[in-house]
């Protein structure tokens, strides 16, 4: 296969092509959200199906993340080959199989399918983000980078507060609190029968999933979406660039990979563990399904915050460093306080809600790390995303992690993997950026 539609570069595009761009990339990011967030009530659904400990049930997030690990760097050869729009195709492709490797699971109750079925989703969304990334990063000024990012994280999260209020509203039925409670006391055939019934639920909201994605691959490869060159390197980059061979030449790149790889998992960690975490002080999960919706609302206001003042009011990197502090601060919060509080109705421990303050924590710190990572790159950028993106693999494995401690001491205790990661968030945006050179000793 080859390219068929000439690529140009960023700055040749018009103001109409250049918002053209912006809306299908917000769609994608849209996608993104809705297939990724949706596994906050995955994880505490397939617990009570499949009555996993919960190391076990972060394996939703382990499947799903871990094939960006594996896939990031050949899809930055498949994106080379084919261009953006065709990879993009291919990625919908995958996503779309995974979605419907759910119906065989679900009617065999399978763990280890729905596991395959959530690498399956991951590859094709790895596909999506190393081509979606690079792209909205070079398209328009770089110092406003930031701010088109941020658009592009309230689709994400938009989607991310629907997915898992639409999905619980799905799946959940009215009386499953009392179900879930009479487990233990059934006999094992007819637990045996409710599990089956509680998970071929997944069945027709997948199915309906899977086909939604292939007709976006189809959309996508016929759409007005222009191929952008990123090959393209002005003579300063050229020239900065002159003597590199390898990617790994680049210090601030692979520091920012490494920053990506603990911010996702910070991330991810705050709304993926905030419903089990809310079960903890006797919350039930047909209540506490809102909590991660709540995370990802200020999330999208930390978005709004940075679109106002980036960079007219502070830059992007100054809003980088408020934000691993604050995360570095609202850490402690959660491990140190304790006390019971009525907010929005609900009332339950205190520090349940520090745990949905790390949203507006995390919200532009995706957003900060992408421009000061690629930022010289040139002829590199395809490359240098696709080991960005290999950062993602921080939601596979960090949730690991918090369910490990969890296991061994407490839920509340094992928000403490959380604080190593914001103190080198903290380190990359005050100064790993900056690092153009390793220095020998």
């Amino acid at each position: 296969m080859s390219k068929t539609t000439a690529a140009v570069r960023a700055d040749q595009l018009s103001q109409r092509d250049t918002w053209i761009s912006i809306g299908i990339i917000g769609m994608l990011f849209f996608i993104f959200g809705f297939v990724s967030w949706v596994n906050a009530i995955l994880i505490p659904y397939f617990k009570i199906a499949f009555t996993l400990s919960n190391f076990d049930s972060y394996l939703v997030a382990f499947a799903f993340y871990i094939s960006y690990l594996v896939m990031s760097v050949p899809s930055s050869y498949l994106l080379k080959a084919v261009g953006f729009k065709k990879g993009m195709m291919v990625g919908f492709f995958a996503m779309a199989v995974g979605a419907f490797i759910f119906v065989p699971a679900a009617m065999s109750r399978t763990y280890e399918i729905f596991l395959l079925g959530l690498f399956t989703l991951g590859t094709g969304l790895a596909v999506l983000q190393t081509a979606a990334n690079p792209y909205v990063t070079v398209l328009g000024p770089k110092e406003n980078a930031a701010q088109r990012i941020s658009v592009m994280g309230i689709f994400n999260k938009g989607a991310g507060i629907l997915a898992p209020i639409l999905f619980a509203a799905v799946i959940l039925r009215v009386g499953d609190n009392e179900l879930f409670q009479q487990l233990d006391t059934m006999t094992p055939e007819a637990k045996d029968a409710a599990l089956d019934e509680l998970i071929r639920r997944v069945i027709l909201p997948y199915s309906v999933v899977g086909t939604v994605l292939l007709a976006l691959g189809i959309f996508v490869r016929f759409s007005p979406l222009p191929e952008i060159d990123t090959e393209h390197e002005t003579a300063e980059v050229a020239e900065a660039n002159s003597g590199k061979t390898s990617i790994f030449q680049f210090p601030h790149l692979i520091l920012g990979a490494v920053a990506i790889f603990l911010h996702v998992g910070t991330q991810v960690i705050a709304i993926d563990t905030v419903i089990p975490y809310a079960n903890s002080f006797g919350i039930g999960l047909m209540e506490a399904k809102v909590f991660p919706s709540y995370t990802l609302a200020f999330t999208i206001l930390g978005y709004l915050i940075g679109i106002s003042l980036i960079p007219k009011v502070i830059s992007q990197v100054n809003v980088l460093r408020i934000c691993t502090l604050l995360g570095t601060v609202f850490t402690l919060l959660i491990i140190f306080t304790s006390g019971q509080v009525t907010i929005l109705g609900i009332t339950t421990d205190v520090s349940i809600w520090f745990v949905v303050l790390l949203g507006l924590a995390n919200s532009l710190v995706w957003a900060g790390i992408w421009p000061l990572a690629l930022d010289g790159l040139g002829r590199f950028t395809k490359l240098g995303a696709s080991i960005m993106i290999m950062g993602l693999c921080g939601n596979a494995i960090m949730p690991l992690a918090y369910g490990a401690v969890a296991d061994a001491i407490n839920v509340q205790q094992a928000y403490w993997v959380l604080f190593p990661c914001y103190l080198y968030l903290v380190f990359y945006a005050v100064h790993g950026h900056k690092i153009r050179r390793w220095k020998l000793a």
